[in-house]
């Protein structure tokens, strides 16, 4: 294989690679957020400067992807973390976890999504939503919400989830260092929102040494949505390098 050959390739194996080279198109994204008060000590213990809080929130949340171009359907789960970065509102992502190796490495390596292996699950059950996450065998997160309930202006569902998000990129170097280190900014883009609904909602969360949500205990539960859409991510843009210690 040529020089020039290996230059077009984005990812390894070379000859198959770990996720297809496609911007992917999301369709029947389907949200259940929870909204809770943690401690704020516990929060300003995992969100990174220059951010800062205004508000000691996380979002829960797990996605159950109808169909995505280049990864098929998937569901993911995770937490968001409300912050300011110069004055713009938006969301640290903190943890991802998704049942599917193509679209974790894709996030991983095109962006800077911090995305691991785990068991989400989203399903009805006798009038209740129901929101899972299992890593391994073990259970650290149970969501639960009254089906459809009420119904949310749509207009509100688009601003929940299309809010500025931002994300940690680190990259080690051969001697353990950082070879990249830094803020990157991305935002949701095209998107159609087909039905919106809010309602009663509890949240459990379990503690586990490899999946650490319960660190960020639940106090109360300020509010939840689910919410189905087509939708875009865009692409990431560098905001703050660690590794030069200023805005990019």
């Amino acid at each position: 294989m040529r020089i020039e050959e290996v230059r077009r390739h984005v990812t390894t194996p070379l000859t198959s690679p770990a996720f297809a080279p496609v911007v992917p198109r999301f369709t029947d994204r389907e949200y259940l957020n929870i909204v809770y008060r943690t401690d704020a000590d516990a929060l300003r213990a995992v969100v990174p400067e220059p951010f800062t809080i205004d508000e000691p929130l996380v979002r829960f949340e797990v996605m159950k992807m109808g169909d995505v171009s280049g990864y098929g359907p998937y569901t993911e789960s995770g937490q968001a973390i409300p912050v300011s970065l110069d004055g713009e509102q938006g969301e640290y992502l903190h943890a991802m976890y998704l049942d599917n190796f193509p679209a974790t490495a894709s996030g991983r390596e095109v962006g800077a999504y911090p995305k691991t292996i785990g068991a989400p699950e989203l399903y009805v059950d006798h009038g209740v939503l129901i929101g899972s996450l299992d890593y391994g065998t073990l259970r650290v997160a149970t969501a639960t919400m009254g089906y459809k309930h009420h119904e949310l202006d749509r207009r509100e569902a688009e601003a929940q989830i299309t809010v500025p998000t931002f994300m940690l990129k680190t990259i080690p170097g051969y001697d353990g260092s950082p070879r990249v280190q830094e803020l990157v900014r991305t935002e949701i883009t095209d998107i159609t929102v087909k039905w919106a609904y809010t309602g009663p909602a509890r949240l459990q969360l379990f503690q586990h040494v490899l999946a650490p949500l319960a660190d960020l205990p639940v106090l109360e539960v300020v509010s939840a949505s689910h919410i189905l859409a087509d939708l875009t991510l865009g692409g990431v843009k560098p905001v703050y390098d660690y590794l030069e210690g200023r805005a990019s």
